[in-house]
C-alpha cells in the first residue's frame, strides 16, 4: 500500500470516528492527491532547469600529430660561414670555430707544454669571441696556467673552392699568456695564419 492509500484509510478512519459526511472526506482526499501531484510537478521542473542550465560538454580539438612538422635547421653556407676547423701551431692541433645566429664559439686543441702534461690533448674552450665582419677576436679559459688571445681576419683564398684545404685563411697575432709557480704571467707574441681543414660535404664535384 503506497502512502496515498494510507492516508486515505487514515482519513476515512478519522471520518467514522468523528461521523463527517462521506463526500467531505473525498474532497479532502482529493486535495491531498492534487497536492501530491503539484508537488512532484515541481521537482521535476526544477530537475530539467537544472538541466537545461548545465553548461555544454567542451569538446577539446586533437591535432594530428603526424601533421606537425619539426623546424627545419637551414643549411649553412660555406661561402659566408666560417665554422670550420682550423690548423694550430704544431701538427695535430687545431682550432675548431662555430657560428650560430651571429655568435662566435668555439676551442682550441693543443699538446700539453710542461712535464706534467705533455703530448697530451689540453682543449681551450674561448672565454669571450667576436665576429664583426671579417675580424675575429677571442679569448681562450686558462688550463694548466696557460691562455690564449687572437686578433685577426678571416677571408677566403683565391683558387680555392669551399671544401677544400686551405680555402679560409684565419691571419693575425696571436698571444700566448703563462703564469709561472708563483703567478707572474709571461706573454709571447707571434704572427699566424691558420688553414681550414678540408670540408668533403662542402667540396664541389
Amino acid at each position: 500500500m503506497d502512502y496515498s492509500e494510507s492516508r486515505g484509510s487514515d482519513v476515512l478512519a478519522d471520518v467514522g470516528n468523528f461521523d463527517i459526511p462521506r463526500s467531505h472526506a473525498m474532497m479532502v482526499l482529493q486535495e491531498f492527491g492534487m497536492t501530491r501531484a503539484l508537488l512532484v510537478a515541481t521537482v521535476c521542473l526544477g530537475w530539467i532547469s537544472s538541466l537545461a542550465q548545465a553548461p555544454p560538454p567542451v569538446t577539446v580539438a586533437h591535432q594530428d600529430q603526424s601533421t606537425v612538422s619539426p623546424a627545419q635547421s637551414k643549411p649553412r653556407d660555406p661561402s659566408t660561414d666560417i665554422s670550420g676547423t682550423y690548423s694550430f701551431l704544431r701538427e695535430g692541433e687545431f682550432v675548431d670555430l662555430s657560428v650560430d645566429d651571429g655568435q662566435l664559439s668555439g676551442f682550441i686543441s693543443r699538446f700539453g707544454l710542461t712535464d706534467s702534461d705533455k703530448d697530451q690533448f689540453i682543449d681551450h674552450f674561448l672565454d669571450k669571441a667576436s665576429l664583426q665582419g671579417d675580424h675575429v677576436t677571442f679569448k681562450t679559459k686558462t688550463v694548466h696556467a696557460v691562455w690564449y688571445e687572437f686578433d685577426g681576419t678571416i677571408a677566403t683564398v683565391p683558387g680555392k673552392q669551399p671544401g677544400e684545404e686551405g680555402y679560409r685563411l684565419l691571419a693575425g697575432k696571436l698571444t700566448m699568456y703563462k703564469a709561472d709557480v708563483i703567478g707572474k704571467e709571461q706573454a709571447s707574441v707571434r704572427t699566424v695564419e691558420f688553414k681550414s681543414f678540408p670540408d668533403s660535404k662542402h667540396i664541389r664535384k
